[in-house]
């Protein structure tokens, strides 16, 4: 008899939410870490996030998905010890960024390319990856570009008044559905493989063709474009870090290795599908 699937996602945000009604759509019983602000979804048992050791004793599938702060990495700093011993694991998967390889002057990356992190954000999630590793427990680490999806995309940006159309030329920008994101994370979960994978679409674009792109599909006209130099007086120090850096992303390993495409192969294919689940919603 198959012992039940048991997966404990720590942090429940936007692609948690994704991965958790993947995973409860295959059969798996799902609990998900709460800090008390998170909205209940359907399939998934909310716990505490100091309240954890039972449900990492219980689980046979973990997935993390928090970001390390200037203290490292907030689920280790509490459950290292229960995460290395706990009895029923099977695979972890812990949720990275393309921000590891640092800036390529516009080259290509892939998933055998050694972290070269250029910022602080970008060094604490190479040491959170180590960390993760250190445990000793069979670990997929997915390195994730731009997420976008329905509520988080230029078509919702340009509905709030607050697109904005930066041109800078030769700089492109890697980004990933969503439910791809949950797809990968699920073969890969199904299979018990391991290592590094890369989330990112099959075409790298500059911000300027995404903008123009869902203007088109809302029928309504682009923001009037504005010169990188400009625009970056105005950005945040988190938006300058990402503009700092320049690469294209490969996921054509990843994507051969667990035998999967992707559902929005570009931000094309991705947008439709938004505009299309959002009219749906409506």
């Amino acid at each position: 008899m198959m012992r039940p699937m048991k997966l404990l996602i720590f942090g429940l945000g936007y692609a948690g939410r994704a991965i958790a009604k993947a995973a409860h759509a295959q059969g798996y019983e799902v609990l998900a870490t709460s800090r008390g602000n998170t909205t209940p979804q359907p399939g998934v048992t909310l716990i505490p996030f100091t309240g954890a050791h039972q449900a990492i004793a219980a689980a046979t599938h973990i997935i993390a998905t928090a970001a390390p702060d200037e203290a490292g990495d907030p689920v280790l700093a509490l459950y290292t010890g229960a995460i290395r011993t706990a009895p029923n694991l099977a695979w972890m998967g812990y949720l990275s960024t393309t921000g590891v390889y640092g800036d390529a002057q516009g080259g290509w990356v892939d998933e055998t390319t050694p972290p070269n992190p250029g910022s602080a954000r970008t060094r604490r999630r190479v040491r959170a990856e180590a960390d993760w590793a250190s445990l000793a427990r069979p670990l997929a680490i997915f390195r994730l570009a731009g997420i976008y999806g329905p509520g988080r995309s230029m078509l919702d940006d340009l509905r709030a008044g607050q697109g904005r159309h930066v041109v800078k030329p030769g700089h492109m920008f890697g980004r990933i559905h969503r439910d791809d994101i949950a797809q990968a994370v699920l073969t890969a979960m199904g299979q018990g493989v391991t290592g590094i994978f890369n989330g990112a679409d099959d075409e790298p674009a500059a911000p300027s063709d995404v903008v123009q792109e869902a203007a088109r599909l809302l029928g309504i006209a682009a923001p009037p474009p504005v010169a990188f130099a400009e625009a970056v007086q105005l950005m945040s120090p988190m938006a300058r870090s990402f503009w700092a850096e320049n690469r294209k992303v490969s996921s054509k390993k990843t994507k051969e290795r667990l035998g999967i495409s992707w559902k929005h192969p570009t931000f094309r294919e991705g947008l439709r599908a938004i505009l299309a689940e959002q009219g749906d919603e409506g």
